[in-house]
């Protein structure tokens, strides 16, 4: 099965990091996010990517072209102009780059891409800016057990902001990053057949506007509700909380072992 990842956004609020590169290239423990989600797939057994591309998307070639380089020891005769390559540390991962524009949104990303996908049953896509520890292997399952065209992955954020409970002028209670309210929003981690490609118009259509409502219409989408550790990476402040985690050796999302 392959994985579609959508990395070709500007990412504005990230702008400190994106005015240079692309959302996710904004790295994580010395790994560009986009690393990160490709690892939680390939934990699943999932090596093969398609990579949509769009703003800065030579720089997300550029990270690929040279990653078996940067990833092993290596001889260089400057007289001859040869390189010998020791000891390769790459993934065995293989990686479809796409352009699919500077200007296009998230659905018609994805639907510039299907052909990659045309003779799979089904394929992962998710967005190239949030990390979990999603089970993708039982998603995958769920997706063909309903045998809709479509499965989203659900969770429930935390909170952002400290919690009070107030009766009359006294503060009975705070708490710090409580739990959020207990919506369902969508995590990305969708499982699709390459159908889906019927509900996309073009390169301005949103994915997560008509293309899903009509799937909800058709009764054609499935939720796997993820119960587990999510988070995005829109803000400085997220990106600073994700490094922290990293750092402390505890990322909830490290489901790889190396």
């Amino acid at each position: 099965m392959k994985a579609v990842i959508l990395a070709g956004g500007l990412g504005t609020r990230l702008a400190e990091e994106t005015s240079v590169r692309p959302k996710p290239m904004v790295e994580i423990g010395g790994r560009p996010i986009l690393w990160h989600i490709m690892k939680t797939y390939a934990a699943h057994g999932i090596t093969d990517f398609v990579v949509c591309l769009g703003y800065r998307g030579e720089v997300i070639r550029d990270y690929f072209l040279n990653y078996g380089m940067q990833s092993a020891d290596i001889t260089v005769d400057l007289g001859r102009g040869a390189v010998q390559v020791h000891n390769s540390r790459a993934e065995d991962w293989r990686v479809t780059l796409v352009d699919t524009g500077a200007d296009t949104l998230t659905g018609g990303r994805l639907k510039r891409v299907l052909p990659h996908v045309a003779n799979d049953d089904a394929f992962c896509m998710t967005y190239g800016d949030g990390v979990g520890d999603v089970d993708i292997t039982r998603a995958i399952a769920l997706h063909r057990a309903q045998g809709r065209l479509a499965t989203l992955t659900a969770t429930q954020p935390e909170g952002r902001f400290g919690a009070l409970r107030i009766e009359g002028d006294e503060v009975k209670a705070f708490k710090e990053k409580p739990n959020g309210d207990g919506a369902w929003i969508n995590g990305g981690y969708f499982v699709l057949s390459p159908k889906v490609g019927d509900y996309i118009d073009g390169d301005q259509t949103t994915w997560e506007d008509e293309p899903i409502e009509r799937l909800v219409g058709d009764g054609q989408l499935s939720v796997f509700q993820h119960h587990g550790f999510w988070h995005p990476m829109d803000t400085i402040r997220d990106k600073t909380h994700l490094e922290k985690m990293w750092n402390s050796g505890k990322a909830p999302w490290r489901v790889w072992e190396n």
